[in-house]
């Protein structure tokens, strides 16, 4: 499990915003794992809570957890949950390949591409359907092929400038439903059901906000870490002009695509 969405975790002062990034894709997921009245939900990868806060309130007479490794991240999670006066909600730090859950305890987890950077996939899985009663069900969402991503592509290809190879594994590893499938099925869960899910994403509300955003992130750091002064002012100039040209009447959006997985227990 990992901070965040993305492969890239924030490394500036100003921490990436990736509840707004996705916000196309938590509506979709919102949609997806119909939660009910009395569920318990587990939420893996909550980072900031906010899939967990929208699982809470769906399951008012239930509860929701959220766990995460960053604690920066859960930390925002409990004051937003404090301000929005969700009370039936609260998050642990915790590593879900390893944590020891309550046994038979949860009726769904939940997942926004927070399930694809575990060490061990199967022993992970194989824990969480530990923690499932059941009848229980699993509501993922993870990313396709590196290759599928414009954000990946033009962003990376314009940092570095000339194209690059998309990057496998990491954020990736579960881009292959064959792969996602064979884990799953190992770790116990049936009926396994791969949907395809295209958004865009957002990386802010005019160029120069996107160019921050993308500042926020490791990956950027890496890159621009090879240049001199003069290569890294030249990278910036062609990540403002890609942010430019991706600038549209309500910010800056660059094409993706996911999964939505759904398996039960």
């Amino acid at each position: 499990m990992v901070d965040s969405a993305n492969p890239d975790v924030p490394v500036s002062n100003n921490a990436f915003d990736y509840d707004a990034e996705l916000r196309r894709y938590h509506r979709r997921l919102r949609d997806a794992i119909e939660v009910k009245p009395g569920d318990q939900v587990l939420d893996i990868g909550c980072g900031t809570g906010q899939l967990t806060r929208d699982a809470a309130r769906l399951a008012h007479q239930g509860g929701a957890l959220g766990v995460d490794i960053s604690t920066t991240m859960l930390a925002t999670a409990v004051q937003l949950s404090a301000a929005e006066d969700v009370d039936n909600v609260r998050f642990e730090q915790a590593d879900a390949q390893t944590h020891p859950f309550p046994p038979d305890h949860f009726d769904l987890t939940v997942s926004r591409f927070g399930t694809m950077f575990f060490a061990d996939p199967v022993a992970a899985f194989t824990n969480i359907s530990r923690a499932l009663r059941p009848g229980s069900r699993l509501v993922q969402l993870v990313w396709q092929a590196g290759d599928q991503q414009e954000w990946v592509v033009a962003i990376r290809a314009a940092l570095a400038g000339a194209p690059i190879t998309a990057p496998v594994g990491g954020a990736f590893s579960l881009a292959d439903p064959a792969t996602a499938h064979s884990i799953l099925t190992a770790a116990g869960f049936t009926e396994v059901d791969v949907t395809d899910a295209s958004e865009p994403v957002y990386y802010g509300k005019d160029p120069e906000d996107g160019v921050d955003s993308v500042l926020a992130l490791r990956m950027a750091g890496e890159l621009l870490s090879e240049f001199d002064a003069a290569e890294t002012e030249r990278a910036l100039d062609r990540l403002r002009a890609v942010m430019t040209a991706h600038h549209t009447a309500d910010g800056v959006w660059f094409g993706s695509r996911a999964w939505i997985i759904t398996a039960g227990i």
